[in-house]
């Protein structure tokens, strides 16, 4: 309480101009110090609900504050502005926090380890889904009483509508830990599951499978609950689908037979007769006719594998959809319920840009969704819906040297008071961001497929870039250590919160308390 009144007091005094008696008038009229000034008033004026009706979690994979950093200048940079004073849109909720990404068994996490943790609230083991620490990878039988339960699992047990976005496949390691239990991240689809060789391994169901019986398997596992499955999925990966077979392939097919799954089963059949009142899409067109007034249940597949990067989307065969559209259409579909919603948004590809060392691809998937997170806040209203932005990991990815302030931050570093270059000792210039490891230099021009990288071994060391321009799409930095794929990065990420509960975030916390500000908020354990 007197903390509370002392804080009254201030904002009263501030507001009054009773305090900048005593500081230069030239101090208080600065644009930093007003702009300060006026976000600790802002701040002392909020409001403090805890129940929630909504939660959309979003979730920037390989999101760390070095990419917010970057992201939020080439965001102002593509604007027209010098960068540096902007924000990305989550950047400007309320509520903020550190959070420690660690595995229980790994000092720099993978994403599979890391999701478990904020969508069930506990830590588990690297490479594994939706179980506790006591499953041994790749071991089949160790799963069984290892189950951990689910945000979203809850939700839809309360009556909720719930929905899964990713840009990656919808199978991948972030979105499966939201409704799978798997010993091994990479089990997909059957044909990854090498049963011949582990004939054990048959007592385990695919990550693929486990989406499309996720409702019976949900019923069996809890007695006496009804469900009625998840309203929205949106994402890549149709391959983990579809039957080994080019007689099942779609309209964008790349390769000659799309699909890889070894058990003769097409899931995307079998989904359309457990839900016929549902849609079944591929494409823009099929997305772009969704009627989400009357539309029950969406399971879009986009891709054969992951979706189209965001600068690389427009080249895409059937098009798809950028992640604020699939944000703004799950939206409209899942608040057809009273009771509320839960919804889940990755944004998969930042990581995949990070990997293959293409800092431009990452920053402009990050940009995209801080456009999502915008269509979300827009769409919905902060006194009944929380909505809380995070990664799962950052990259080793840094922002370094001595640029002048509104330099190209893809470009190369030019010193203050200089309109040159700076050289480096071996007398080449250097660009502001790069790696510590990872695939190194590649000049690919104007290709927007980050992935392209991969076409060539690593290359580590400097490159004379003086006629290279750093700033085009394929360009791939620089790296230290040479390795087949860059690697996360062990550091703390951030978390971004705004709505009921949102002012339990803060400080520094653990990865697995986001669960529980998710359930606070819900009340899906009472």
């Amino acid at each position: 309480m007197i903390k509370q009144g002392l804080s009254l007091v201030i904002a009263s005094l501030l507001s009054s101009g009773a305090l900048a008696q005593t500081v230069p008038a030239k101090q208080t009229s600065n644009t930093w110090y007003k702009q300060g000034q006026e976000k600790i008033i802002e701040k002392l004026q909020q409001q403090r609900s805890v129940k929630a009706k909504n939660v959309i979690l979003f979730v920037g994979d390989g999101m760390g504050v070095s990419t917010l950093t970057a992201a939020r200048i080439l965001d102002g940079q593509l604007k027209g502005e010098m960068g540096e004073e902007g924000y990305l849109s989550f950047e400007k909720f309320p509520y903020s926090a550190l959070v420690k990404t660690y595995n229980v068994d790994a000092q720099t996490p993978d994403s599979a380890g890391t999701m478990t943790a904020m969508i069930s609230g506990l830590k588990s083991d690297a490479g594994v889904i939706g179980v506790n620490e006591d499953v041994v990878r790749g071991n089949c039988a160790s799963t069984k009483g290892n189950e951990v339960v689910t945000a979203l699992e809850l939700a839809e047990i309360r009556g909720l509508s719930t929905g899964i976005i990713s840009t990656a496949r919808i199978t991948h390691a972030t979105p499966a830990a939201v409704y799978a239990k798997s010993a091994d991240r990479n089990w997909e689809d059957i044909s990854d599951m090498s049963i011949t060789e582990n004939p054990e391994r048959a007592e385990c169901e695919d990550i693929a499978s486990q989406l499309i019986n996720f409702e019976s398997n949900l019923e069996s596992r809890f007695k006496g609950v009804d469900v009625n499955g998840i309203e929205v999925v949106m994402g890549g990966g149709r391959r983990h689908f579809l039957p080994k077979d080019a007689t099942f392939n779609s309209i964008d097919a790349v390769s000659s037979i799309e699909g890889d799954r070894t058990d003769d089963r097409n899931l995307v059949t079998e989904w359309q007769e457990k839900y016929p009142e549902g849609t079944y899409i591929v494409d823009k067109a099929g997305f772009d006719s969704i009627d989400a007034d009357s539309t029950k249940q969406v399971f879009a597949l986009f891709n054969e594998s992951h979706m189209q990067y965001e600068a690389d989307r427009e080249n895409d065969i059937a098009g798809e959809p950028s992640l604020a559209e699939m944000t703004s259409k799950a939206i409209d579909v899942l608040d057809n319920n009273e009771k509320g919603f839960f919804l889940t948004i990755e944004s998969g590809r930042i990581d995949h840009a990070h990997h293959a060392g293409n800092a431009k691809g990452a920053l402009l998937d990050t940009i995209e969704l801080s456009k999502a997170v915008q269509a979300a806040v827009d769409a919905t209203n902060e006194e009944d819906t929380l909505i809380i932005v995070t990664a799962d990991h950052s990259h080793v990815f840094t922002i370094a040297g001595y640029p002048k302030r509104g330099n190209p931050i893809l470009g190369k570093v030019v010193a203050v008071g200089s309109e040159e270059p700076s050289l480096a000792s071996d007398g080449m210039p250097y660009t502001t961001v790069g790696y510590a490891n990872g695939l190194g230099y590649r000049d690919l021009g104007n290709e927007t497929d980050s992935d392209a990288a991969y076409s060539e071994g690593a290359m580590a060391g400097r490159v004379d870039l003086s006629a290279v321009d750093t700033t085009a799409n394929g360009f791939h930095q620089e790296t230290t250590v040479p390795l087949g794929s860059e690697t996360h990065a062990g550091e703390d990420i951030s978390v971004h919160a705004i709505g009921p509960s949102a002012h339990l975030i803060q400080g520094t916390v653990e990865q697995s308390v986001i669960f529980h500000l998710i359930n606070r908020a819900l009340g899906l354990v009472e």
